[in-house]
This record gives structure tokens, C-alpha cells and sequence, in this order.
């Protein structure tokens, strides 16, 4: 099989392995068919050939496509402008692709969505994503029911759809959780591949990073805990299923 990239862009070490291993857990990878790519350890690898890939899923992390340039760290800025700058490519080939949250910001802003952090409404935690209509037959859904629980936290969010793209899921107060954009390219406001676990540790790591008043750290963490996300990690597993390639 063709490897699937994991691209990341956590500069905290011990959010993104966690998120890492969260990913080829829930997608049914190992790390022998995937690459792992941390932007904020380097520039994406001059020999990224998207044609030898099966697919790329982009993950989350702290930074925000709507903040204003003097807002970003210049860790930030660099990441933000190396995952901006492969996504004319994975666009232009069709390149199978999977944005979680911070990647949903990604993929809107390329394609000339508007994102901000004026709509979201969410706090961190447990969410109910509800299927429209458009997303009978789509393969990523496939095998999950009307309503699923997800887990979010985010600071910004698509305040309308890019032209061109198919409103999938819902939430009652982020509107757009999920879309596809033509027939290969994806993207979710909340975390596929994320568990109670995985935010007991973000909530911890991201503490200080403007989520949520530190002084909820405790009372966030008791509330995902136990809560459980199988289903919404099913998009992971359908996603490598449905795009693989020998």
C-alpha cells in the first residue's frame, strides 16, 4: 500500500505523539504505511511526492488561520505558510485528503472560505454531529448513524462553506462540522481520532492557550472523560479504506 502522510502541526511533543498514535490507532495504520510529517520541526521534505501517496490527513493544533499576522509566533506563521503552501497541490491533483479542526481552517481558507472566531460557540468537549441529507452514499459515513458524538475544541471556525463544497454534518452550535470538497478532499471541525484520554492530556498542554479560562482545566477534563467518540474515529478508518492504494 501507498503510504498515508500525517502532516502535524503541534509544536508541543507531547500533544502531537499522542495525536499521532491517536491517528494510526483509529485509521487502522501503522507506522510502516505512514509518514510522519511535524512541520514544526522542519519545512515539508523536499521529496514530498504526492503522486506515491495514498492520501494526506492534516491534524490540529494551536494556531488559527484568522489571527492577524503580529498575532502569530513566528512557530506559527512558519507552520500555518509550509501547510497553506501544499494545499494548492493537493487541490489541483485531487489528492485525497483529511483536515481535523485545525485542518478544516486550512482547506476553508485556501479555497476562500471565511473563517473566524466569531461563530463557533463551543466549548471544549462533547459535541453531537447530525448527517444532512448530502451525505447519503458518502463513503466516509458509511456505517454511522444519524447522530454520533465528537469531540471539539477550537478557536475558530468556517463561518460559511467554500463554493464548490458539500455540507455533510452538522452541529446545533458550530453549524459545519463536516464537508467534502469534490470527491476526495475532507475536512471536520471536531477530532476524528480523539478520545477522552487524548483531550485529559490537551487540556493539560493547552491549558494557557486561550481554549478556555485555565480555572475550567479540572471540570473540561471530568467532563470528556469516558466519553465515548468510536464512531466519529469510523471517518479515520473509512477515509485509509476507501482511499488506499496497492
Amino acid at each position: 500500500m501507498k503510504p498515508f502522510v500525517i502532516v502535524q502541526l503541534r509544536p508541543e511533543s507531547e500533544a502531537a505523539d499522542e495525536e499521532f498514535a491517536a491517528i494510526l490507532r483509529r485509521a487502522g495504520l501503522t507506522e510502516g504505511n505512514a509518514r510522519r510529517i511535524r512541520l514544526d520541526q522542519g519545512d515539508l521534505p523536499e521529496d514530498l511526492d504526492l503522486r506515491a501517496v495514498s492520501g494526506v490527513i492534516v491534524g490540529g493544533g494551536p494556531g488559527c488561520v484568522s489571527d492577524l499576522p503580529h498575532e502569530k509566533t513566528p512557530m506559527e506563521a512558519r507552520i500555518e505558510a509550509q501547510i497553506l503552501g501544499l494545499m494548492p497541490h493537493i487541490v489541483a491533483e485531487n489528492v485525497p485528503f483529511l483536515g481535523c479542526c485545525y485542518g478544516i481552517g486550512i482547506l476553508g481558507r485556501h479555497l476562500g472560505a471565511p473563517v473566524s472566531k466569531d461563530h463557533h460557540g463551543e466549548d471544549v468537549g462533547a459535541i453531537t454531529c447530525t448527517r444532512r441529507s448530502e451525505s447519503a452514499g458518502d463513503p466516509l459515513l458509511d456505517g454511522l448513524p444519524e447522530r454520533f458524538t465528537a469531540l471539539v475544541g477550537h478557536k475558530e471556525a468556517l463561518d460559511a462553506l467554500p463554493d464548490g463544497a458539500v455540507h455533510l454534518l452538522e452541529g446545533a452550535r458550530c453549524p459545519i462540522q463536516m464537508l467534502r470538497y469534490r470527491d476526495r478532499i475532507y475536512a471536520t471541525q471536531f477530532h476524528p481520532e480523539a478520545d477522552g484520554d487524548s483531550f485529559a492530556l490537551r487540556i493539560r498542554v493547552y491549558r494557557e492557550k486561550g481554549y478556555f479560562p485555565p480555572e475550567r482545566a479540572a471540570a473540561l477534563t471530568e467532563a470528556c472523560a469516558g466519553v465515548r467518540t468510536e464512531a466519529s474515529g469510523r471517518i479515520l478508518a473509512n477515509f485509509v479504506r476507501h482511499f488506499a492504494q496497492p
